[in-house]
């Protein structure tokens, strides 16, 4: 299919499923390097599975550099699936680009995405709406804060996993709960990374995403997606329900992001549509493939695939994705779809309509059914053996105690 002989797909959930999938298809040879999860290593198209490791950046780092020297992988695309192995790969970006074809820019192109402090200040320069954040200097800062609430407590960027990271963020109601979740935030991330955030009110309805594949600040490939459900409700680690629209506001604002970047590679800016305001408000910059990129597949721009043509000199686009496709993560999906049907935001009838064709699902697929076999019981034992992390999902930890 190109010049390049094969891709290196790290890490193996949904998402990275879909790049082994998108690749797979076109007879790339794909290898998967699995963390805890299984789905991606599982699949028809992956041709070799590997333990990625678990531990520190070095340890990660000295792997990619062996695994491409054993093996002459220096003509095979280099796909990461997640924040912290983006981050790594930039930040080793001319290591690195001896021993593979990235697919990741530099850091210089990427912190800006990374870290939601430089996130605010790039929004704030091009003139573009986000919203209100406060970052504390010290306790003492905070008491002094004259804010309006509820709103959230969340860091910068996320370095560990834990219980607010693994949260995303914090609703606080009142400046005691503030200060008192304050203290605890402190016991787990660097202080200087904490944000306090208005609260922007609405549901899925409010929430949407420019994605694109671009080439030095220019998409050749987008789409405009409206992300109806995620989970969890409040504050979602990811999108388990999307549509894709036609928006050009949004449009016009992801495309000016992209450029002020300079961006090459896969990227997804994150709005919420202020509804006192009407405004579209920039929540987070994702500077590798997100989530619910499959969809793009139904909709006539396959990212992975598009991705892997233009590293291999061909000419992309300008595409656009087609409106009015469906993409579902079932599991998580019928969980969040029950919940706000208890709470009465969401009607069954309304559910099952929402699942009408055409409809992309992130995991089940008949070519290559597996990954969908498996999927429930890896969630399972996944929510067993990762209880703690999961269950601040629900709840954050207990107050601090003791404190004036």
């Amino acid at each position: 299919m190109s010049k390049l002989d094969g891709a290196v797909v790290i890490g193996s959930e949904y998402r990275q499923l879909g790049i082994v999938r998108s690749l797979g298809r076109h007879g790339v040879p794909v290898w998967v390097l699995r963390g805890d999860h299984w789905l991606g290593g599982a699949s028809r198209y992956a041709r070799r599975t590997l333990r990625w490791p678990s531990g520190s950046d070095a340890e990660r780092l000295a792997f990619l550099i062996e695994l491409s020297r054993r093996h002459g992988l220096t003509n095979w695309a280099l796909y990461p699936g997640g924040d912290t192995e983006t981050a790594l790969i930039a930040q080793h970006h001319a290591e690195l680009s001896g021993l593979y074809v990235l697919t990741t820019p530099p850091w210089s192109a990427l912190r800006s995405a990374h870290d939601k402090r430089l996130t605010y200040r790039l929004a704030a320069e091009l003139g573009i709406d986000f919203p209100w954040t406060h970052q504390p200097r010290d306790r003492a800062d905070l008491e002094a804060l004259e804010c309006t609430f509820p709103v959230i407590l969340k860091p910068a960027m996320k370095e560990d996993v834990n219980a607010l990271t693994a949260a995303k963020a914090w609703r606080v109601n009142d400046r005691a709960a503030l200060l008192d979740r304050y203290d605890v935030a402190c016991t787990l991330v660097d202080p200087a990374l904490l944000m306090v955030q208005e609260l922007v009110g609405g549901g899925g309805d409010t929430q949407f995403s420019y994605a694109a594949l671009a080439d030095r600040g220019r998409p050749v490939a987008s789409i405009v997606a409206r992300r109806t459900r995620q989970w969890p409700v409040d504050f979602g680690r990811s999108s388990t329900f999307v549509e894709t629209v036609v928006n050009p506001a949004l449009t016009e604002l992801g495309e000016r992001v992209i450029a002020a970047l300079n961006f090459t590679g896969l990227i997804e800016v994150e709005f919420k549509r202020d509804p006192r305001s009407g405004s579209y408000k920039l929540l987070d910059i994702n500077p590798r493939v997100w989530g619910w990129h499959t969809v793009g597949r139904a909709a006539g721009v396959d990212f992975p695939v598009l991705m892997w043509e233009m590293l291999s000199g061909r000419s992309v686009g300008p595409l656009v994705g087609r409106p009015g496709v469906r993409w579902v993560h079932a599991v998580p999906d019928l969980a969040m779809a029950v919940k706000e049907i208890a709470r009465g935001r969401l009607s069954p009838l309304r559910y099952l309509h929402s699942l009408r064709p055409p409809i992309e699902p992130a995991v089940f697929a008949l070519d290559d059914p597996v990954p969908a076999l498996i999927e429930l019981p890896m969630v399972l034992y996944l929510l067993w053996n990762r209880r703690e992390e999961f269950a601040s999902l629900i709840s954050p930890p207990p107050l601090a105690q003791g404190r004036n």
